[in-house]
């Protein structure tokens, strides 16, 4: 049988109409996943993106050294947004991601089991569990990447601590690495170029945008051409080199670093909360429960 919550969550998700989603899901057996590709291949979803739902508080950080060859992007979680704005689990947080340049932990428990280079004599787990007791909220360090660099790191900071960007540049100016970190945060690519698209997401992508050119009515061989215009968009919206520059939509990124003798390496991107799911809390329903 299919809920009224399963019912709304895919329609929070995808943003298809409440008849549509209690179709597919019904269609589907309750399977969230083949519901929703349903919904895509009919093209009835508007995203098939849970971004919306992501809600864990915070910061994310970034450090890198004065020479710009060393950088680190961190998260670290909190209970609520008013730990976020408080200073020093600001300091804390920034701590922790010049920790992560200078100590390159292999993961989150070689982190934590690492010598403080802040606090002497303490673990950054002693000092973390120092700051639970002083703040007086539960915090925990969520995931980190280090870049070292034979060229230049630059990172780009955006909403005070929501989303956190790094970039390595084998070659290439401060300020169009500014800009790319920016284009990063703003265009959120998930893959630098073409090549790094894992094949099996490629392939799934195709047979949805050809099972919504077929439900358009397409014969197959017309279908099949305008999946490969529309897979074009698809590389055009998750690799960073095919995405339009934000500075002028007239140039694609790969000819904005061509013309200024650029190269990326990688990058990362970090957005606070990103991938978990927030508790929804029913302040009326939470009293009513106490009161019983």
């Amino acid at each position: 049988m299919i809920t009224a919550s399963q019912v709304k969550e895919l329609r929070e998700t995808t943003g298809a109409g409440m008849m549509d989603c209690k179709k597919v899901l019904t269609e589907t057996n309750g399977d969230m996943e083949k519901a929703m590709e349903l919904l895509r291949e009919r093209g009835i979803a508007k995203a098939a993106k849970k971004s919306d739902r992501v809600a864990a508080e915070g910061l994310v950080e970034c450090y890198i050294s004065q020479d710009k060859k060393l950088g680190a992007i961190v998260e670290v979680n909190s209970e609520t947004d008013f730990v976020g704005k408080n200073e020093e689990f600001r300091n804390f947080v920034m701590d922790v991601a010049r920790q992560v340049a200078e100590k390159n932990p292999e993961n989150v428990e070689e982190l934590l089991n690492q010598q403080s280079i802040t606090e002497s004599g303490k673990t950054v787990q002693e000092v973390l569990t120092d700051k639970i007791a002083k703040i007086g909220e539960n915090m925990n360090i969520r995931r980190f990447e280090r870049f070292e660099s034979t060229g230049l790191i630059e990172k780009y900071i955006h909403g005070d601590g929501k989303i956190a960007v790094l970039v390595d540049f084998a070659k290439g100016d401060s300020q169009l690495a500014k800009d790319i970190c920016m284009q990063i945060a703003a265009a959120k690519p998930e893959y630098l170029k073409q090549e790094e698209v894992p094949q099996t997401r490629v392939q799934k992508e195709m047979e949805i945008l050809k099972s919504q050119a077929v439900n358009e009515g397409k014969p197959a061989e017309i279908a099949e051409k305008m999946v490969q215009g529309r897979i074009k968009k698809f590389y055009g919206e998750i690799c960073l080199i095919e995405q339009d520059f934000v500075k002028d939509s007239d140039k694609k990124v790969a000819k904005v670093l061509e013309e200024n003798n650029a190269e990326i390496i990688r990058f990362a991107r970090f957005e606070k909360g990103e991938g978990i799911e927030k508790k929804e809390e029913n302040f009326a329903e939470e009293v009513a429960n106490q009161l019983k």
